[in-house]
């Protein structure tokens, strides 16, 4: 009997066996009985532990447990929801200014130390406050997007990525060149290494004050944010890196030195010739009731000031000397904590990691009077501490001088919103261990005669002007705590922020200096703002590549002379012509694309235009030209001309333009809608020899450089550029936009829709859409005429996306969708992106970086994976898997010492080991690496390895493998996990739809490649 002969067009048995779980068209409705789901559902949930009874212990695990934590991917995502709204009402919510809108702007465009420069312009301590602020009572609570479905920005999360981007950069603070102030010697002293301290010495020291001494009493720096924030909140390491940041200035840090009338007083001070003190020593001493007297640690009771400490001593590496002698408090069975503030919560999750089988959260007043924010009581809530509202302890009870139970009273609150106590209802609580976290205050008789002769108000704290933090001693300020004013760590920083300013007033005045009726405090600065981002091009000097496109950010002249302000380095105005050509537009005529699907707001992927050239006269722009040559010398203008193909024409548009003043121009060969039906633009654009006479005429008539801008819409644009090559041309600009038709509704009518008739046209496609396009034409046009000057246009959206035009062989880079999308400040980022992208050349530290994007490592909601393999390979992390590996990391921890960390030295920072390369240096970097087809090895293959420590398990690796790829990936229908078989051919499909970034790496094919032809080619011999 004959064999019969497979299907081509069926899938093999064993294709069908990885396919079993693939999704299918669906004939029925889905069917399962409510209790089979109920089982089932345990096997999936990812909070897992969310409603347990016998929850897993916490003992010694100090890992980040902060709900804001992001990965580089959340953190793009996030960012890109961002509106940057105008006038930015979560900035006025921070008390710091921070200028929100821009780092995040900064974040969204991979622009990770534009935004860290950002923030530590504002707040010198903007990590800290990145992880501890309470954001939703501050910016949060200000974010406009409160008022839709998604709801606000991760503000604080945000903020934390970036300024941790920074800190892995390992780039130290430097004053700016030339920063300084008269009387720069002036002593100044700082009481307290707390936030207001750094603060206010780190924008003194900005100021060029270089004889600035803080003071601190302990053996370590960082004072409360140090002795009181948990490390699961706030690393020491954190600290370290801001303190630093400090130290790099040249601001000296004595440590074991206190006020106190025992060691360092104001009177002594200022004798000892310090012209200004700030005091930010905070407010040391925890505040008590009477039923606490002769209470003990041995006897199971701390404050939150005793208890805190010793926690971040035992748990925080790097913070003392002597790891060996430092141990986490002993905690058993019930815990009580009493107070509703932000402490008494950190002492509640503390108690937890110390050994407490169960914490008690006890407060005087009713959920909705509790002071802590919802970050901090959320936190212990999900950590399953108990709350015990509205009691008032009363008596403590010893058993053998061990406290064994604590009695409380009810309160209430009367008909006159007085809180009063029932006696009548009491509750006894067993109780191993209490914990008084009641607020703090100053009460020692040495530091207060220390202070002398500061007043002191009702409150026995120093009497302080809210404005300047000047106490009532002249040359004497506070800050923080001890002023009375801040309650967080946020405004503890701006409170040295704000007695920095008022401090350097207080000194100029006194040698008869006047200083700006405005504040003026330097920004951030490091050696990355002293890279130079000039070009020249035609002997003409750019201050930077980044330019206006001939486009809607240059309608008028007072938008190119904002442009300017804001630190454009050039423009191209708007096109225009002879007043004989004047246009008149249509509307609607600007829309937004549908590249990005159905997104609103800003980061539009492309856009869409049916605007014609400028709608102004020739004596309108050239008057503009002379009045902006005029006033901004160094900017470069260069004028956009179109005419008919008229040689007269040409010519006297040309000269008119050039004797304006502009330092160039560019003819207009490409507008794809509109001028072309006149004969213009597009009309001259598509054929060599019209281009090629234009650029013979413009040339003949002006001196100054020109360059033709090329249009898309052509099969062959690199045989325009070589016409304008041959025509005389000093250049190109590549690329206008494509022509296009961007979409419909629903009733076949078109958008944008001009006129009763709902008519359009096909109009001119822009944005980060066509750079595919615009990068082709680029380094084609540079590989076959190398040298001849681009000026790269489509999609520039960010200064990583200009180093891209640039290597493919653009010398600068004009921008108009961007712009569109956000504004004309824009620029910032693009310049201290562009300058960190080079200085990161010549870091040792950023080689194995791409861009500014360190390497990811293994993560899990962008927090690192504790203990990698905890339960073995391709385990996933959800269900049962995920309390099996739970349970695993506790017992670990609680055999491990928090201690063991390694703690790397971040100073003295490591050198730059190469030159740091100019713009000229890259451009065209890429283009040894772009080549014809025939030119690649296809000997040289890869395949995916899927990370399973990093999968989210969603499959959509497995189902673009399966219905669009090579059926080369299997998926376990019990784990989720996605597994690559050695069918893979390295497509990469895989790779592109994850949405986990670096979860799928190609790596190279270490086994034969073997090709599946379908049918055997015949005569032919096959080697790979």
């Amino acid at each position: 009997m004959a064999s019969l002969k497979p299907m081509l067009s069926k899938d093999v048995p064993d294709i069908e066996n990885i396919l079993n779980i693939n999704p299918k068209s669906k004939t029925y409705t889905n069917f399962m009985p409510s209790a089979s789901t109920k089982q089932n559902k345990q096997h999936w949930k990812r909070n897992i532990l969310e409603k347990c009874d016998s929850c897993v212990s916490l003992t010694k695990n100090f890992d980040d447990i902060k709900h804001t934590t992001l990965s580089e991917r959340g953190a793009l995502r996030e960012a890109a929801r961002c509106l940057k709204c105008v006038d930015a009402p979560c900035q006025k919510s921070c008390p710091t200014q921070l200028d929100i809108k821009a780092f995040i702007t900064s974040i969204s465009n991979k622009n990770y130390y534009g935004a860290a420069k950002a923030i530590l312009s504002d707040n010198p301590l903007g990590l800290t406050c990145g992880m501890v602020c309470p954001t939703s009572d501050l910016c949060v609570g200000g974010c406009n997007l409160y008022a839709t479905e998604e709801g606000p920005i991760n503000i604080g999360g945000l903020q934390h990525f970036a300024v941790d981007i920074f800190k892995k950069m390992n780039i130290p603070q430097t004053k700016k060149f030339n920063q300084t102030v008269p009387h720069a010697n002036t002593k100044i002293a700082l009481l307290g290494c707390g936030p207001a301290s750094l603060s206010c010495a780190s924008f003194l020291a900005r100021l060029g004050y270089d004889d600035i001494t803080i003071f601190e009493k302990e053996k370590y720096v960082g004072g409360l944010s140090s002795s009181e924030i948990p490390q699961y909140r706030l690393p020491y390491d954190v600290i370290n890196f801001e303190v630093d940041l400090v130290k790099d200035l040249g601001v000296k840090i004595e440590l074991g030195r206190s006020l106190s009338e025992n060691d360092l007083t104001i009177q002594d001070l200022q004798n000892a010739g310090y012209k200004a003190i700030f005091l930010g020593i905070g407010l040391p001493e925890p505040k008590s009731i009477s039923i606490f007297e002769n209470l003990t640690p041995e006897m199971g009771f701390f404050t939150s000031k005793s208890f805190l400490p010793i926690v971040a001593k035992g748990s925080k590496p790097g913070m003392c000397a002597c790891k060996n002698n430092q141990e986490l408090p002993s905690l058993r069975g019930n815990v009580i904590i009493l107070g509703a503030g932000d402490t008494a919560f950190d002492c509640a999750t503390s108690a937890l990691r110390c050994g407490a089988r169960k914490v008690f959260v006890v407060f005087r007043k009713g959920f909705t009077n509790v002071r802590a924010v919802p970050e901090e009581m959320d936190l212990a809530k999900e950590e399953k501490c108990e709350f015990i509202p509205f009691q008032s302890p009363k008596q403590v009870i010893l058993h053998n001088e061990r406290i064994i139970a604590i009695e409380f009273c009810r309160t209430e609150q009367n008909e006159n919103d007085e809180w009063i106590e029932d006696e009548e209802q009491k509750v006894i609580l067993k109780a191993d261990f209490i914990i008084s976290a009641f607020g703090s205050g100053l009460y020692d008789f040495t530091v207060k005669r220390a202070m002398i002769p500061v007043k002191m108000n009702k409150w026995n704290l120093p009497e302080v002007d809210k404005t300047t933090m000047m106490t009532s001693v002249p040359g004497v300020f506070c800050g923080g705590d001890l002023a009375g004013v801040s309650q967080t760590t946020v405004e503890s920083v701006n409170d040295g922020k704000t007695a920095a300013w008022y401090i350097h007033k207080y000194i100029q005045e006194f040698y008869d200096f006047a200083v700006p009726e405005i504040p003026q405090l330097p920004k951030f600065h490091t050696a990355v703002d002293n890279v130079d981002l000039s070009v020249e091009i035609c002997g003409i000097k750019f201050e930077n590549p980044f330019g206006l496109a001939s486009a809607p950010p240059c309608t008028s002249s007072a938008m190119i002379r904002r442009a300017f302000e804001a630190g454009w380095a050039f423009a191209i105005t708007k096109t225009f012509s002879l007043d004989k050509d004047l246009v008149t537009n249509v509307s609607p005529r600007i829309v937004k694309g549908t590249m990005s699907r159905h997104h609103y707001g800003p980061e539009q992927g492309s856009f869409l235009n049916i605007e014609l050239i400028s709608e102004k006269t020739v004596d309108y722009w050239c008057g503009s030209i002379t009045e902006l040559k005029r006033d901004f010398p160094t900017k470069i203008v260069i004028a956009s001309i179109m005419c008919t193909y008229n040689r007269a024409d040409w010519m006297k548009l040309a000269k008119k333009a050039e004797t304006a003043g502009s330092d160039g121009l560019e003819l207009n060969l490409s507008c794809p809608h509109g001028m072309g039906e006149s004969g213009m633009g597009l009309a001259c654009g598509q054929d060599p020899e019209l281009v090629r006479n234009i650029c013979r005429w413009v040339r003949k008539a002006v001196k100054i450089p020109f360059f033709v801008k090329l249009t898309p819409n052509i099969t062959d644009i690199l045989s325009i550029a070589k016409a304008a090559y041959e025509g005389k041309a000093d250049g190109i600009t590549a690329i206008n936009t494509i022509s296009g038709l961007m979409g419909l509704h629903a009733d076949a009518t078109p958008w944008p829709a001009v006129g009763l008739n709902k008519s359009t046209t096909y109009g001119g496609v822009s944005g980060n859409a066509t750079r595919p396009q615009a990068l082709k034409a680029i380094s084609t046009i540079s590989r076959h005429l190398p040298g001849f000057p681009i000026l790269g246009t489509g999609g520039v959206d960010s200064a990583d996306v200009a180093l891209q035009f640039l290597h493919c062989g653009a010398s600068v880079v004009q921008v108009c969708s961007a712009i569109q999308n956000q504004d004309f400040t824009l620029i910032d980022d693009y310049v201290t992106g562009l300058k960190t992208l080079l200085y990161l050349k010549s870091l040792v530290q950023a080689k194995d970086w791409n861009g500014q994007s360190p390497p990811t490592f293994k993560h899990q909601k962008g927090k690192p994976i504790s203990l990698q393999h905890a339960l073995g390979k391709n385990i996933p992390y959800f269900g049962e898997y995920q309390r099996l590996r739970e349970q695993k990391i506790a017992e670990l921890k609680a055999n491990s010492n928090p201690l063991n960390k390694i703690v790397k030295a971040m100073r003295p920072a490591l050198e730059p080991i190469a030159p740091i390369p100019a713009v000229k240096d890259i451009i065209g970097k890429a283009l040894i690496h772009i080549g014809s087809y025939n030119e690649l090895d296809n000997k040289k293959q890869v395949v995916a390895l899927i990370d399973d420590d990093m999968c989210i398990n969603c499959g959509k690796c497995y189902m673009a493998c399966a219905d669009s790829g090579y059926q080369a990936i299997t998926f376990d229908p019990n784990t989720h996990i996605p597994m690559v078989t050695n069918d893979c051919t390295g497509c990469t499909l895989c790779l592109s739809v994850c949405p986990i970034i670096d979860c799928i790496t190609m790596i190279p094919k270490t086994i034969p490649h073997v090709i599946k032809r379908g049918v055997s080619p015949k005569n032919v011999i096959e080697i790979c």
